[in-house]
């Protein structure tokens, strides 16, 4: 019977350790035919580490010892090559209680080996990959949900050291109103439910800072279906919810703004048309007459800060319609510098235009192009102090305009000078003498040029006399024939 074995090596050993008696078995995992091997000691088949450790000699002994020894290691064949053993040595005696030597069973099990190294090896990668993951709080609970795992997500979020954690339950990542509520325990039970469940809310650090956490637990069996335990999932979202709750209160200002500029230019109206019909009254006394002109001229600006408010909401919802056609650079220059001028002689400041010989042409809105420049000219003239210097000059860069205008004014301090273009920021105002708006004027400027396909910047030393230079810059393009009237028209 055991000669014909085939899937264990079988033979006798005497009390020494020389073989005496060989099997297929033998011969099949080994590669020695039976008169190669019987009379040769048996430690031929020990790779040479396990021979610098007396290793054979060692497993004789505790065998008769014992009665019984068995192991797992590397052996060789005949070939030289290695394979993975199950070894059991049995001592044998006769009747008489005589010893007579050992019986040797042998199986390869390399194959099983390979399989458990492989797995093993995924495993570990698994760990890793696992660990290794920073974004992610990824860990085990029990069935009982406490914690049976911690990965490097875990702690950089949770802020736990694995010894901390491990073995508590859960729910201490939880409000104590929630614990109270009894969700903890309820998680586990829709995620056995259900295969998983998902969940946002707040969560809790070691440290007892609070953070909002996207969360999903998901159940594990083995492969007869037996409950294991869970695997949790969690993401810090914290940043987003507040990027978030920024964006639906930028949309909520939005709103307000357009309904706001909406609700105060209809009271507008009847107020224009009754200081015009003042205006026609010749009998006016000179008291009256310099109120209403007060009016007037407090009715222009209100009227000009509703129309900025009402272009910030066109713009920032997408509604602003641009009525783009071929326009001379110059020409809108000239009329936004006609349109600044009575506050510029009011303050006995002294402008200068410079344009080149050629005409510069872009593709444009005539009124929203007047609106950039005359924003930029409104602010230079506002800031300059009287009797200050204002300048405004147009040149080709390549294929681009390059608008300037540059004053004498204070400057912009160095704090402000990347913020100046957003909305609601306005520069350091004297408080003797304010100079009114919304901070909305420089806003409407870099969209309305961002539109145009330009951009805007703005250079200033921060320091008094120095002043402030914007710099527009715009594509260019061929100038359109044109007609005489079309010229004139321009």
């Amino acid at each position: 019977m055991a000669g014909s074995v085939t899937d264990y090596g079988i033979f006798l050993l005497d009390p020494l350790g020389y073989i005496r008696s060989w099997n297929a078995g033998a011969r099949l995992i080994k590669g020695y035919e039976a008169d190669e091997v019987i009379g040769r000691h048996f430690s031929l088949f020990y790779p040479p580490e396990a021979l610098a450790r007396d290793l054979p000699i060692r497993e004789l002994l505790d065998a008769r010892a014992r009665g019984r020894y068995e192991d797992e290691g590397w052996r060789l064949r005949k070939d030289g090559s290695r394979f993975w053993a199950n070894v059991v040595i049995t001592a044998l005696s006769d009747r008489d209680g005589r010893f007579r030597g050992y019986c040797k069973i042998t199986r390869d099990l390399t194959a099983r080996r390979e399989q458990e190294e492989l797995l093993r090896r995924s495993e570990e990668r698994f760990r890793l990959l696992v660990d290794s993951v920073r974004d992610y709080a990824i860990f085990m609970l029990d069935p009982h949900g406490n914690v049976a795992s911690w990965n490097t997500g875990a702690q950089q979020n949770k802020g736990y050291l694995a010894s901390e954690i491990i073995g508590k339950h859960f729910s201490v990542f939880y409000p104590p109103e929630v614990v109270a509520s009894g969700w903890p325990d309820r998680e586990l039970e829709l995620a056995l439910r259900d295969g998983s469940v998902e969940d946002e809310g707040w969560r809790i650090r070691k440290d007892g800072s609070r953070f909002w956490a996207s969360v999903v637990i998901t159940p594990l069996r083995d492969a007869l279906g037996q409950h294991l335990g869970f695997a949790k999932v969690t993401r810090d979202l914290t940043d987003k919810r507040r990027v978030s709750a920024l964006e639906d209160e930028g949309r909520r200002i939005t709103t307000f703004i357009a309904m706001l500029g909406h609700e105060l230019r209809n009271p507008l109206a009847p107020i224009m048309n009754s200081v015009s019909i003042m205006k026609l009254d010749p009998q006016v006394s000179p008291r009256m007459a310099a109120c209403r002109d007060v009016i007037d001229r407090q009715l222009q600006q209100l009227t000009r800060l509703i129309d900025d408010l009402l272009d910030v909401g066109r713009i920032t919802s997408g509604k602003i319609h641009l009525a783009k056609e071929p326009l001379p650079l110059s020409g809108v220059l000239r009329h936004a510098l006609e349109t600044v001028s009575p506050l510029m002689q009011a303050k006995g400041h002294r402008s200068r235009l410079v344009v080149p010989d050629e005409e510069l042409w872009a593709c444009g809105d005539r009124a929203r192009l007047l609106q950039v420049f005359t924003n930029l000219l409104n602010n230079a003239a506002k800031f300059t102090p009287e009797g200050g210097d204002i300048g405004i000059a147009l040149s080709r860069d390549a294929g681009h305009a390059l608008i300037s205008v540059s004053d004498t004014g204070p400057g912009i301090p160095p704090r402000l000078i990347d913020d100046v273009f957003n909305l609601f920021v306005q520069g350091e105002q004297d408080p003797q003498q304010p100079h009114g708006g919304l901070g909305l004027g420089l806003n409407l400027v870099r969209q309305i040029v961002a539109l145009h396909g330009g951009e805007v910047s703005v250079y200033s030393a921060g320091q008094p006399g120095k002043g402030s230079e914007f710099v527009i810059r715009l594509p260019l393009i061929a100038a359109p024939a044109l007609d005489p009237d079309q010229a004139r028209a321009l």
